[in-house]
Protein backbone atom coordinates (compact mmCIF):
# COMPACT_ATOMS: atom_id res chain seq x y z
CA UNK A 1 0.00 0.00 0.00
CA UNK A 2 1.34 3.37 -1.01
CA UNK A 3 1.03 5.94 1.79
CA UNK A 4 -0.43 9.31 0.90
CA UNK A 5 -3.05 11.87 1.89
CA UNK A 6 -5.62 9.63 0.17
CA UNK A 7 -5.19 7.05 2.96
CA UNK A 8 -6.72 7.12 6.45
CA UNK A 9 -5.54 5.18 9.49
CA UNK A 10 -6.86 4.32 12.93
CA UNK A 11 -4.29 3.71 15.68
CA UNK A 12 -5.54 2.28 18.97
CA UNK A 13 -3.50 3.25 22.02
CA UNK A 14 -2.45 6.13 19.80
CA UNK A 15 -1.90 8.80 22.44
CA UNK A 16 1.52 7.59 23.61
CA UNK A 17 4.29 5.02 23.24
CA UNK A 18 4.22 2.67 20.26
CA UNK A 19 0.91 4.01 19.01
CA UNK A 20 2.00 7.65 19.07
CA UNK A 21 5.24 6.83 17.25
CA UNK A 22 3.30 4.99 14.57
CA UNK A 23 0.80 7.83 14.20
CA UNK A 24 3.68 10.30 13.73
CA UNK A 25 5.36 8.08 11.13
CA UNK A 26 2.19 7.61 9.10
CA UNK A 27 1.24 11.28 9.34
CA UNK A 28 4.70 12.22 8.05
CA UNK A 29 3.77 10.34 4.86
CA UNK A 30 0.57 12.37 4.53
CA UNK A 31 -1.75 9.73 6.01
CA UNK A 32 -4.78 11.07 7.86
CA UNK A 33 -4.79 9.60 11.37
CA UNK A 34 -7.39 8.93 14.05
CA UNK A 35 -6.16 8.16 17.55
CA UNK A 36 -8.19 5.82 19.79
CA UNK A 37 -7.23 6.15 23.46
CA UNK A 38 -8.58 6.86 26.93
CA UNK A 39 -6.09 9.66 27.65
CA UNK A 40 -7.91 12.74 26.38
CA UNK A 41 -5.19 15.25 27.22
CA UNK A 42 -2.40 13.47 25.38
CA UNK A 43 -4.67 12.25 22.60
CA UNK A 44 -6.11 15.65 21.80
CA UNK A 45 -2.66 17.27 21.86
CA UNK A 46 -1.15 14.70 19.48
CA UNK A 47 -4.15 14.80 17.15
CA UNK A 48 -3.81 18.57 16.95
CA UNK A 49 -0.08 18.26 16.26
CA UNK A 50 -0.68 15.77 13.44
CA UNK A 51 -3.81 17.35 12.00
CA UNK A 52 -5.77 14.23 12.89
CA UNK A 53 -8.69 13.38 15.15
CA UNK A 54 -8.82 12.00 18.69
CA UNK A 55 -11.53 9.55 19.70
CA UNK A 56 -11.93 8.59 23.33
CA UNK A 57 -12.35 4.82 23.08
CA UNK A 58 -12.43 1.99 25.58
CA UNK A 59 -11.60 -1.09 23.51
CA UNK A 60 -13.39 -3.36 26.02
CA UNK A 61 -16.69 -1.56 25.34
CA UNK A 62 -18.23 -2.41 21.95
CA UNK A 63 -20.42 0.70 21.92
CA UNK A 64 -17.35 2.86 22.62
CA UNK A 65 -15.47 1.21 19.75
CA UNK A 66 -18.43 1.74 17.40
CA UNK A 67 -18.62 5.41 18.39
CA UNK A 68 -14.88 5.80 17.83
CA UNK A 69 -15.02 4.41 14.31
CA UNK A 70 -18.07 6.53 13.53
CA UNK A 71 -16.31 9.70 14.67
CA UNK A 72 -13.05 8.82 12.91
CA UNK A 73 -14.72 7.98 9.60
CA UNK A 74 -16.81 11.16 9.69
CA UNK A 75 -13.64 13.21 10.17
CA UNK A 76 -11.07 11.50 7.91
CA UNK A 77 -12.96 8.89 5.91
CA UNK A 78 -13.00 5.11 5.98
CA UNK A 79 -9.65 3.82 7.19
CA UNK A 80 -7.50 1.53 5.04
CA UNK A 81 -5.02 1.06 7.90
CA UNK A 82 -5.59 -0.19 11.43
CA UNK A 83 -2.73 -0.43 13.94
CA UNK A 84 -3.65 -2.01 17.29
CA UNK A 85 -1.40 -0.73 20.08
CA UNK A 86 -3.92 -0.48 22.93
CA UNK A 87 -2.93 -2.82 25.74
CA UNK A 88 -1.76 -3.22 29.29
CA UNK A 89 -0.37 -5.81 31.68
CA UNK A 90 0.00 -6.86 35.28
CA UNK A 91 2.38 -9.04 37.30
CA UNK A 92 0.66 -11.54 39.61
CA UNK A 93 1.61 -15.16 40.21
CA UNK A 94 -0.99 -17.86 39.56
CA UNK A 95 -0.83 -18.81 43.23
CA UNK A 96 1.63 -17.60 45.83
CA UNK A 97 2.59 -17.74 49.48
CA UNK A 98 3.30 -14.60 51.52
CA UNK A 99 6.94 -14.76 52.65
CA UNK A 100 6.16 -13.23 56.04
CA UNK A 101 2.79 -14.67 56.99
CA UNK A 102 2.67 -17.84 54.89
CA UNK A 103 -0.79 -16.84 53.69
CA UNK A 104 -1.71 -18.42 50.33
CA UNK A 105 -3.55 -16.48 47.64
CA UNK A 106 -4.34 -16.96 43.96
CA UNK A 107 -4.46 -14.70 40.92
CA UNK A 108 -7.66 -12.60 41.18
CA UNK A 109 -9.79 -13.90 38.32
CA UNK A 110 -11.28 -10.48 37.58
CA UNK A 111 -7.78 -9.10 37.00
CA UNK A 112 -6.94 -12.00 34.67
CA UNK A 113 -10.15 -11.39 32.75
CA UNK A 114 -9.46 -7.65 32.43
CA UNK A 115 -6.13 -8.24 30.68
CA UNK A 116 -7.77 -10.70 28.26
CA UNK A 117 -10.57 -8.23 27.60
CA UNK A 118 -8.20 -5.36 26.79
CA UNK A 119 -5.33 -7.06 24.98
CA UNK A 120 -7.07 -9.89 23.16
CA UNK A 121 -10.79 -9.25 22.83
CA UNK A 122 -10.27 -5.50 22.45
CA UNK A 123 -7.82 -6.14 19.62
CA UNK A 124 -10.20 -8.55 17.89
CA UNK A 125 -13.15 -6.17 18.28
CA UNK A 126 -11.25 -3.40 16.51
CA UNK A 127 -10.02 -5.78 13.79
CA UNK A 128 -13.50 -7.11 13.04
CA UNK A 129 -15.14 -3.71 12.88
CA UNK A 130 -12.32 -2.10 10.89
CA UNK A 131 -12.20 -4.98 8.40
CA UNK A 132 -15.94 -4.72 7.81
CA UNK A 133 -15.46 -1.04 7.03
CA UNK A 134 -12.52 -1.72 4.72
CA UNK A 135 -14.65 -4.18 2.76
CA UNK A 136 -16.85 -1.27 1.60
CA UNK A 137 -13.89 0.29 -0.22
CA UNK A 138 -12.72 -0.29 -3.75
CA UNK A 139 -9.23 -1.83 -3.91
CA UNK A 140 -6.26 0.40 -4.69
CA UNK A 141 -3.44 -1.49 -6.43
CA UNK A 142 -5.08 -4.75 -5.38
CA UNK A 143 -5.55 -3.82 -1.71
CA UNK A 144 -8.43 -2.70 0.44
CA UNK A 145 -6.54 -2.47 3.70
CA UNK A 146 -3.76 -3.51 6.06
CA UNK A 147 -3.93 -4.33 9.76
CA UNK A 148 -1.01 -4.45 12.21
CA UNK A 149 -1.44 -5.87 15.72
CA UNK A 150 0.80 -5.68 18.78
CA UNK A 151 1.59 -8.82 20.74
CA UNK A 152 4.77 -9.26 22.82
CA UNK A 153 7.74 -11.58 23.19
CA UNK A 154 5.85 -12.67 26.33
CA UNK A 155 3.56 -14.57 23.95
CA UNK A 156 6.48 -16.99 23.57
CA UNK A 157 8.72 -16.16 26.57
CA UNK A 158 6.34 -15.36 29.39
CA UNK A 159 7.95 -14.70 32.75
CA UNK A 160 6.73 -15.36 36.28
CA UNK A 161 3.65 -13.30 37.03
CA UNK A 162 2.80 -12.91 33.33
CA UNK A 163 0.16 -15.62 32.95
CA UNK A 164 -2.60 -13.17 31.98
CA UNK A 165 -0.38 -10.97 29.84
CA UNK A 166 1.21 -13.93 28.03
CA UNK A 167 -2.17 -15.57 27.46
CA UNK A 168 -3.58 -12.38 25.97
CA UNK A 169 -0.60 -11.77 23.71
CA UNK A 170 -0.38 -15.44 22.76
CA UNK A 171 -3.98 -15.14 21.65
CA UNK A 172 -3.12 -12.20 19.40
CA UNK A 173 -0.34 -14.25 17.80
CA UNK A 174 -2.60 -17.28 17.45
CA UNK A 175 -5.37 -15.42 15.66
CA UNK A 176 -3.17 -13.53 13.19
CA UNK A 177 -2.96 -16.19 10.49
CA UNK A 178 -6.61 -17.30 10.68
CA UNK A 179 -7.75 -13.68 10.37
CA UNK A 180 -5.35 -13.09 7.46
CA UNK A 181 -6.92 -16.12 5.77
CA UNK A 182 -10.45 -14.91 6.59
CA UNK A 183 -9.76 -11.58 4.92
CA UNK A 184 -7.54 -12.74 2.06
CA UNK A 185 -10.28 -12.72 -0.59
CA UNK A 186 -11.23 -9.21 0.49
CA UNK A 187 -7.64 -8.08 -0.15
CA UNK A 188 -6.99 -7.07 3.46
CA UNK A 189 -3.66 -8.09 5.01
CA UNK A 190 -3.02 -8.82 8.70
CA UNK A 191 0.30 -9.00 10.55
CA UNK A 192 1.50 -8.85 14.16
CA UNK A 193 4.61 -7.41 15.83
CA UNK A 194 6.01 -9.02 19.00
CA UNK A 195 8.02 -6.24 20.71
CA UNK A 196 10.68 -7.01 23.29
CA UNK A 197 11.66 -4.52 26.00
CA UNK A 198 10.76 -1.06 24.71
CA UNK A 199 11.23 2.42 26.08
CA UNK A 200 7.55 3.22 26.47
CA UNK A 201 5.74 5.25 29.15
CA UNK A 202 4.97 2.00 31.00
CA UNK A 203 8.70 1.39 31.48
CA UNK A 204 9.79 4.99 31.90
CA UNK A 205 8.42 5.01 35.44
CA UNK A 206 10.82 2.26 36.51
CA UNK A 207 13.99 3.14 38.49
CA UNK A 208 17.09 3.83 36.39
CA UNK A 209 18.92 0.76 37.69
CA UNK A 210 16.02 -1.46 36.61
CA UNK A 211 15.96 0.05 33.13
CA UNK A 212 19.74 -0.31 32.83
CA UNK A 213 19.55 -3.98 33.83
CA UNK A 214 16.78 -4.63 31.32
CA UNK A 215 18.71 -2.87 28.56
CA UNK A 216 21.85 -4.89 29.36
CA UNK A 217 19.89 -8.14 29.01
CA UNK A 218 19.29 -7.49 25.31
CA UNK A 219 21.99 -9.25 23.22
CA UNK A 220 22.35 -6.76 20.36
CA UNK A 221 21.91 -3.88 20.46
CA UNK A 222 22.18 -3.92 24.25
CA UNK A 223 19.57 -1.26 24.88
CA UNK A 224 15.83 -0.74 25.09
CA UNK A 225 13.88 -0.65 21.86
CA UNK A 226 12.61 2.74 20.73
CA UNK A 227 8.98 3.33 19.68
CA UNK A 228 10.21 4.73 16.35
CA UNK A 229 11.69 1.29 15.59
CA UNK A 230 8.32 -0.33 16.14
CA UNK A 231 6.74 2.30 13.89
CA UNK A 232 9.28 1.55 11.17
CA UNK A 233 8.35 -2.14 11.13
CA UNK A 234 4.64 -1.31 11.22
CA UNK A 235 5.11 0.90 8.16
CA UNK A 236 6.94 -1.92 6.35
CA UNK A 237 4.09 -4.32 7.11
CA UNK A 238 1.62 -1.79 5.74
CA UNK A 239 3.51 -0.86 2.58
CA UNK A 240 4.95 -4.27 1.61
CA UNK A 241 2.10 -6.01 -0.19
CA UNK A 242 3.56 -9.50 0.30
CA UNK A 243 3.70 -9.16 4.09
CA UNK A 244 0.69 -11.15 5.28
CA UNK A 245 -0.19 -13.51 8.11
CA UNK A 246 3.17 -12.97 9.82
CA UNK A 247 4.16 -12.73 13.49
CA UNK A 248 7.52 -10.96 13.78
CA UNK A 249 9.64 -10.52 16.91
CA UNK A 250 11.27 -7.12 17.32
CA UNK A 251 13.48 -7.66 20.32
CA UNK A 252 17.24 -7.39 19.75
CA UNK A 253 17.47 -11.23 19.84
CA UNK A 254 16.43 -11.40 23.50
CA UNK A 255 15.31 -14.80 24.77
CA UNK A 256 14.07 -14.65 28.33
CA UNK A 257 15.32 -17.22 30.83
CA UNK A 258 12.92 -17.87 33.73
CA UNK A 259 13.33 -15.39 36.57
Amino acid sequence: MKLSSDISAVITGGASGLGAATARRLAAQGVKVALFDLNEEKGEALAKELGGVFCKVNVTDEASVDAGFEKARAAIGQERILVNCAGTGNAIKTASRDKKTGEISHFPIDKFNLIIQINLIGTFTCIAKSAAGMMTLEPIDGERGAIVNTASVAAEDGQMGQAAYSASKGGVVGMTLPIARDLAREQIRVNTILPGIFNTPLLQGAPDNVKQALAASVPNPARLGEPAEYASLAEQMITNGYFNGEDVRLDGAIRMAPR
